[in-house]
């Protein structure tokens, strides 16, 4: 395709992009009580070759050439990074520090049982010929715990935002515990790559450097950062200039943590949490949120729904081994979280939502599977095992936390677990009124 023949195709993807993840997500919202992020991300696999593919694959393939497909990645990874970005600058860093040790624990559990599970599973799966030729056991092993102890960060932050947990204790102790998690996760996968003919360096530049940026962050960060909040309070607000230093700021951590072999949404994470608080996190999240989230996140949703194909779980023992997987998956994570939260001091109805959200693997799931497909780790049938897995458990986090925290919550008159200092925080928080 010629590049006027992408921009006349880019403009109509987008279109229908955005109407699809708007109206899925409706449905999802009003019909099943679902959060809008949910809707998105099914609206992205039906608009690939699972739904409108299987449907009409001769329009699904008008619709989204494989020429135009790397517009969408790339749009996409600058709207998930884009996004944690604005999900750090929410973040309660004071929240985090008294609840660190809850933090550790629930991410190291959350990752240490679903590695068991890995364990035990992936001789069985490596026998039924799932992995790719000449996969090890133990590299298996190591990827399939990646996978099922992944959790869907991105996805982790839009339903505690929508669910009015931004900033409350919960929510900051699943958004810690969950970044660690992923980051784990992460370097757990650049030991199988490396092990792969990547080369040693692949693991050690991923576990070194993202340690490496993310501890410069949070050390010197907040000093070397606090004289942009200093001009947006002399201003009195975030302009231009600002703003543009701040999205310079943005895509040079994004940059990091890519050129590292992490991903891009830890350095918009990492960056947002050491931001200065006040008056520029509030007009940066005033004005990048709605392009954000209305825009390039569906983006995100569409690329990663046009490189699943569900129809490949097609018999019964390729069934049980879809049943085992999730199974074994939920119970580890959201047990092993739920534990863990218990033992280091948190209430049963607390640790119930943490384990409840912590259990959904949504798109970072897909990232890391769609990696391992393309590497040649696993086979399409494992990788299409694994996005059911992804969906279903994203499915079952908000009815599974509604469950086990939110009407809790309610009856307790607790309006979503707000304590007065949140309430405080969300006061200040809040836009001026327009005068």
């Amino acid at each position: 395709m010629t590049n006027a023949e992408l921009s006349v195709a880019f403009f109509l993807q987008m279109a229908i992009i955005v109407a699809a993840c708007r109206i899925v997500g409706w449905l999802a919202n009003r019909c099943l009580g679902q959060p809008q992020v949910v809707g998105e991300m099914i609206a992205g696999v039906i608009l690939g070759p699972s739904l409108l593919g299987l449907l009409s694959p001769d329009l699904q393939a008008a619709l989204f050439p494989k020429e135009s497909r790397s517009i969408l990645f790339v749009g996409g990874q600058l709207g998930v990074g884009l996004y944690m970005f604005l999900v750090g600058l929410g973040f309660r860093r004071d929240h985090f520090q008294a609840n660190a040790k809850s933090a550790a624990a629930v991410s190291l559990a959350g990752m240490a049982a679903p590695f068991l599970v890995a364990v035990a599973i992936a001789p069985w799966l490596v026998s039924m010929g799932l992995f790719g030729g000449g996969v090890a056991t133990w590299q298996a092993m190591l990827f399939m715990g990646a996978a099922i102890s992944i959790t869907a960060f991105p996805m982790l932050a839009r339903i505690i935002h929508e669910r009015g947990l931004s900033g409350t204790r919960l929510g900051s102790l699943s958004l810690a515990a969950g970044a660690i998690d992923d980051a784990g996760a992460w370097c757990v996968l650049a030991v199988v790559l490396a092990s792969f003919g990547a080369g040693p360096m692949v693991a050690i530049a991923a576990i070194c450097g993202g340690g490496a940026f993310a501890l410069f962050m949070l050390a010197l960060g907040p000093r070397l950062l606090a004289p942009l909040g200093r001009i947006a309070e002399r201003e009195g607000r975030v302009g231009p200039t600002l703003l543009g230093v701040v999205v310079i700021l943005f895509m040079a951590s994004a940059w990091a943590m890519d050129a590292v072999g992490v991903h891009a949404v830890f350095g918009g994470f990492i960056l947002g949490v050491v931001m200065p608080r006040g008056l520029l996190a509030q007009d940066v999240r005033r004005q990048l949120e709605p392009l954000v989230v209305l825009l390039l996140l569906p983006m995100f949703f569409t690329f990663s729904g046009l490189n699943t194909q569900l129809t490949l779980v097609d018999n019964l023992g390729l069934v049980a081994v879809t049943g085992v997987i999730l199974i074994g998956s939920i119970l580890a994570k959201g047990g092993a979280c739920w534990a863990a939260a218990r033992l280091t001091g948190q209430d049963n109805a607390t640790a119930l939502g943490i384990g409840a959200l912590m259990n959904a693997r949504g798109l970072m799931e897909l990232i890391i599977i769609n990696i391992g497909l393309q590497r040649g780790v696993i086979g399409p049938a494992l990788f299409s095992i694994l996005v059911l897995m992804a969906i279903i458990t994203t499915l079952l986090a908000s009815p599974m936390f509604e469950w086990a925290y939110g009407r809790k919550a309610r009856a307790r008159g607790d309006l979503g677990g707000l304590d007065q200092a949140d309430d405080d925080f969300a006061a200040r928080a809040a836009p001026a009124p327009k005068t």
